[in-house]
């Protein structure tokens, strides 16, 4: 219990410091910041996956009419590399561990 109150009130007097511009935030790595900037979100439904999730497999495919930057994103695993798709094209992920998140923008 005490140590829920002391915490709660270190939380109140940094955030008074933050507010007030006394303390400044850690700052953010260059290479941090670019990774986060360049996912934009879920890949559009113009964009078809096809997913089988217990062979570890997604195929994507650019049914839009312009070319989109796109990766595969595997919760708890490597996610594809960000690559740029024509309209028409199509391309395969497979992934060792972790499971299927989503196709971003990037």
């Amino acid at each position: 219990m005490k140590y829920r109150k002391r915490l709660a009130s270190s939380l109140v007097a940094a955030s008074a410091l933050l507010g007030a511009g006394l303390v400044t935030a850690p700052a953010v790595s260059a290479a941090s910041a670019a990774s986060a900037a360049s996912i934009q979100g879920t890949a559009p439904a113009c964009v078809k996956r096809d997913v089988i999730k217990h062979r570890k497999y997604v195929k994507v495919t650019n049914n839009c009419s312009e070319a989109m930057h796109l990766k595969v994103v595997i919760d708890w695993g490597n996610d594809s590399p960000c690559l740029t798709y024509q309209p028409g094209e199509q391309w395969e992920w497979n992934w060792g561990r972790g499971s299927y998140g989503k196709v971003v923008t990037c």
